[in-house]
């Protein structure tokens, strides 16, 4: 048998690599003559970098020093991708987890990102893939535009500081230092379709989540923020995500689209699915909002293109999720009796789902 093993990042448990690795592990310790092929998935979140970079062994990590979102310098990098593609990752320079939980609502910045860019572009990048799941800010983007070169001032003739506490008081804008975007294009990788405004917006939908208590006042600073790019619909889809930052890329000349999508373009899914004889998925928690945009619904509709059968595996599985069109359904948190027994080992528990699959395939031969 060939198995396609394609994982999410079991997101505060694993990473999607080291997932995909331990669940194959458990395949091959029951079915050791077969081909277990590894694709760990992301959709522009947390682990977007480390999913590309397990897929594509040749690509170069580039190693930058950033500002992170609480102004506090953070080590991440970038990968350069044989192609010239640079595939940068919002969640590891400017992400929620890097404030440790001390969630700083008006304050957080995408700066840090917008440099990660920088020295994407400085490195002879010549397309752009950016990954803007996980943020840590509500500041539309604006972060991420200074780094670029964009200048934002408020009616004392200053720069206004970073994150969202500055952006009603936005009365000017200068692009004369603005960098362009690299000949190649920028593709954004995004899992929400959210607009930047209202009530299904970034403010109202996810500031909340990032600490933010005074909605109203988030909600006009992203107002102000659309005012200086009219040529920008704030109802787009996606322009929401990431604190609005979807809304700053669309102006300086991105594309959003479904970040699973462009990550299984680049590590190659549909040629691994083409010959298969299962493909399993997963993620952290599957639940109704898995098949929306999430990596296990984008890969069950592969497999199912490809008439192959999937499996799923989670730490938890919802009463209300949808497993009907998978072969088989497994949760880490009833393999180990408990969520918390699974958190604590999720390698443990990925290797038992694997055996625990293969033991079922052998069965069903």
């Amino acid at each position: 048998m060939r198995v396609v093993i394609a994982l999410d990042s079991f997101k505060g448990s694993i990473g999607a690599a080291a997932a995909c690795a331990a669940l194959a592990q458990g395949w091959l310790a029951e079915r050791p003559a077969d081909e277990v092929l590894l694709r760990p998935m992301a959709d522009g979140g947390e682990g977007t970098l480390d999913a590309v970079a397990a897929a594509l062994p040749e690509a170069r990590r580039m190693p930058v020093t950033v500002t992170g979102p609480a102004g506090r310098p953070v080590e991440a990098s970038w990968l350069l991708l044989p192609d010239g593609t640079g595939v940068v990752e919002l969640a590891s320079t400017s992400g929620i987890e890097l404030l440790a939980g001390e969630l700083r609502p008006w304050d957080a910045s995408t700066r840090g990102f917008g440099e990660a860019i920088a020295a994407a572009l400085d490195g002879g990048a010549r397309r752009l893939v950016l990954g803007i799941g996980s943020s840590a800010s509500t500041d539309g983007g604006v972060g991420v535009l200074s780094a670029l070169g964009l200048r934002f001032f408020g009616a004392d003739g200053a720069p206004i500081p970073d994150g969202g506490r500055g952006l009603p008081e936005i009365v000017r804008t200068d692009a004369g230092s603005l960098r362009l975007p690299p000949s190649g294009g920028v593709t954004v990788l995004t899992d929400v379709r959210n607009p930047l405004l209202g009530p299904t917006g970034a403010a109202a939908v996810y500031g909340p989540q990032k600490g933010v208590r005074d909605v109203a006042r988030a909600e006009a600073g992203l107002a102000r923020v659309a005012e200086e790019a009219p040529q920008i619909d704030p109802s787009t889809p996606g322009a929401g995500a990431a604190g609005g930052t979807g809304f700053a890329l669309l102006a300086w000349g991105a594309r959003l689209v479904p970040g699973a999508d462009e990550v299984a373009a680049l590590v190659g899914l549909d040629a691994s699915i083409a010959e298969a004889s299962l493909v399993i998925t997963g993620e952290g928690s599957f639940d109704p909002q898995s098949s929306a945009g999430k990596v296990p619904g984008f890969v069950r509709e592969a497999a199912e293109r490809a008439g192959i059968p999937a499996a799923i595996v989670a730490g938890r599985i919802t009463g209300d999720a949808d497993v009907s069109g998978f072969a088989a359904a497994l949760s880490l948190s009833e393999l180990a009796g408990s969520p918390a027994a699974s958190l604590a080992d999720p390698t443990r528990w990925l290797r038992a789902a694997g055996a625990r699959l293969a033991a079922y395939r052998t069965q069903d031969e």
